[in-house]
């Protein structure tokens, strides 16, 4: 296992670097002011192949593994996170099906979402269950050669926009539900599922959150993900893996914030010198950049033992999904330090519009929330010590 960069990562890392800096970064406060999901950013990630990074060359991906992935979100997030997680729910979204989807299902849908052609979306938390899996009760009941859906689920990401959705639905409500419950693909138009509340966020305010409602939902029992018993275990090694995604962003946010405070921190001058010179500010930016250096590390660690994993129902090692949830919790925990900290250098500037350490600030903080809370992560660090 190696995790310095390759000639091929770091081309597409400079790649990526520049097209954030040349063509998402210049509307990045517009579209969080307008808080409304962004097309033109679907069409540009598209059009540069940026959606299929993880996915196997077999689906039309370029196969480039879990740590280009990484490194393609935090560029991206660097300049806005919201662009960022476009590509991360996408691999979330599509997780499932990588990891249990038949030959059959796999042809049928990764290749359209691996160019973006189709977005995909992942729905698992409901308003009575988050952290708390086991209070899930999206409803799936057989009949005949389909199983009919009801219930809802809350604070999905694309959820909205997305052509394919995967999921979470109890199958038989009077046991327990780690043993019985699917992982459904529901596709967008199927008579009975609709699009309900969309959410107003703190941050992220342009990535599409919404409620899903299924109301006698009819999915195909062609749609289902191995078997009606196999959800949780599903769910549990999709959230392994994705949560990377997220770190990845959190990991963006706290770069592309350290960046900013340092460079006006070379600007700014008081007292007759750059704050930068300033020890007390510099002790403050070298703090920023040790932990989110400290953070780059174990996640790009994680992810080179990740990308060494068969993307299948066997059982990862505990070792693995260990450092996954600490990855997750550090790399959540830096961005929203280094963010507030990033806005303390700026002072009054930092708490205004015009200047994008406060709109980081906002972004981070659903690093530390989503896709597995850091107290989550700390419990499942504890469990496997």
């Amino acid at each position: 296992m190696q995790y310095e960069l390759t000639e091929e990562q770091l081309m597409m890392q400079d790649m990526v670097r520049r097209l954030a800096k040349e063509q998402v970064e210049p509307g990045a406060a517009r579209r969080d002011a307008e808080g409304v999901f962004d097309w033109e950013m679907v069409d540009l990630l598209r059009e540069n192949g940026l959606f299929g990074v993880d996915f196997a060359e077999e689906y039309g991906g370029a196969g480039a593994g879990m740590l280009a992935l990484a490194i393609v979100v935090e560029e991206l997030a660097k300049v806005d996170a919201a662009c960022g997680l476009m590509i991360a729910v996408q691999e979330l979204g599509a997780l499932p099906i990588m990891l249990s989807g038949s030959a059959e299902q796999k042809q049928r849908f990764l290749p359209k979402l691996a160019t973006g052609e189709h977005l995909a979306a992942f729905a698992v938390t409901e308003s009575a269950a988050g952290s708390d899996v086991a209070r899930l009760r999206c409803r799936a009941v057989k009949d005949g050669g389909a199983y009919i859906l009801n219930g809802s689920k809350t604070f999905i990401s694309n959820g909205g926009v997305a052509d394919i959705l995967t999921v979470h639905a109890v199958t038989d409500p009077q046991g327990p539900t780690h043993v019985n419950a699917g992982v459904f693909v529901v596709e967008k138009g199927m008579p009975g599922f609709s699009v309900g509340k969309k959410e107003d966020k703190m941050g992220i305010r342009w990535s599409d959150t919404v409620e899903l409602i299924f109301e006698d939902c009819r999915v195909p029992q062609e749609n289902l993900l191995g078997s009606e018993s196999r959800g949780f275990p599903v769910l549990m090694k999709t959230l392994d893996f994705s949560r990377l995604g997220i770190a990845a962003q959190a990991l963006g946010i706290a770069a592309g914030a350290l960046e900013y405070a340092v460079a006006y921190a070379k600007e700014r001058e008081t007292f007759g010198k750059p704050i930068i010179r300033h020890q007390g500010i510099a002790f403050k930016l070298a703090d920023m950049a040790i932990r989110t250096e400290a953070a780059r590390q174990l996640l790009y660690k994680t992810c080179a033992l990740y990308q060494e994993q068969p993307k299948d129902m066997s059982r990862l090692p505990e070792q693995l999904v260990r450092m996954s949830a600490m990855a997750k919790c550090l790399c959540g925990d830096v961005a929203m330090w280094v963010a507030t900290e990033a806005v303390q250098v700026l002072g009054g500037y930092g708490y205004v519009k015009e200047f994008p350490v406060e709109r980081m600030m906002r972004d981070a903080k659903i690093t530390q929330i989503y896709e597995g809370t850091g107290e989550i992560m700390r419990l499942i660090t504890a469990n496997m010590l």
